[in-house]
């Protein structure tokens, strides 16, 4: 029997226990007869018997249930995805990459152990305080890339303002000790940026030219699926790259491994 269905059988069965208790009490505090007495003590010692055993076992599965939940919470993985398209930089299809990464998420069988959170229009000083505020375990970074200049985010005004290679680096070397362990930069030519990420995260995807709206999006999809199904960071990349198979763009996506082989 499930614990949950088990638990509620027992809650009815201590209640009918506490019912009887109650009833047997009321009958000895009447009662003359003192051999009618003595069977009730006798009745109520193993009723309470009874009920304590019932209780014994409530707060056992009770203990179960709470372990279980702790153990599950403590292994959600947070995903932060960081999305930026400037007024003055041409339009990317983000909200559909974002709709789509939610709903395989979804749909995903280890869907418990993920949460999704957002931030669009992201400024400088948003992409720092996003991964303070969720504390994501990965980052996915979907917008433009300018190879040296960095990645575009926005300023003030909503205008482009570039992060460099650099900037990113001494950022994740700070958070890659407050548990990110992969970051995805989804926008054209962020090799570079992804190169100097990795001295300090895990796992980090770049692009080593311009990609397609339909093959980030593709490769997006695929890559948070194989997450979601419990698979390892290497396969998903290598799933979320069989998708552009047929676009073309298949060796477009790099994963840059910290002190290991670049694919």
């Amino acid at each position: 029997m499930p614990s949950h269905h088990k638990l509620n059988e027992l809650q009815k069965i201590q209640d009918l226990l506490e019912d009887k208790i109650i009833r047997l009490r009321t009958a000895k505090a009447i009662e003359t007869s003192a051999a009618v007495i003595f069977q009730l003590d006798k009745q109520i010692q193993e009723a309470e018997r009874e009920r304590d055993k019932v209780t014994q076992e409530i707060a056992q599965l009770n203990k179960q249930k709470y372990t279980s939940k702790t153990s599950n919470s403590t292994n959600i993985k947070t995903i932060l995805i960081l999305a930026a398209n400037p007024k003055n930089t041409s339009r990317l299809r983000l909200e559909e990459e974002i709709r789509e990464i939610d709903e395989g998420l979804r749909r995903a069988n280890k869907r418990e152990q993920f949460k999704l959170e957002m931030k669009l229009a992201v400024r400088q000083r948003d992409f720092y305080r996003a991964i303070l505020d969720t504390q994501p375990q990965i980052i996915h970074f979907c917008g433009h890339g300018a190879g040296e200049d960095g990645i575009l985010l926005e300023d003030e005004t909503g205008m482009t303002a570039f992060v460099e290679a650099e900037t990113l680096a001494s950022l994740f070397k700070l958070f890659a000790k407050k548990g990110v362990e992969c970051v995805v930069l989804n926008a054209c030519y962020s090799e570079v940026q992804a190169e100097a990420i990795s001295q300090h995260i895990n796992y980090v995807v770049g692009m080593n030219q311009a990609i397609g709206d339909k093959a980030a999006i593709n490769f997006a999809v695929a890559f948070y699926d194989a997450l979601a199904a419990g698979e390892d960071v290497e396969f998903a990349f290598e799933l979320g790259c069989s998708q552009l198979v047929g676009l073309k763009e298949n060796q477009t996506p790099v994963l840059k491994i910290k002190d290991g082989e670049n694919q």
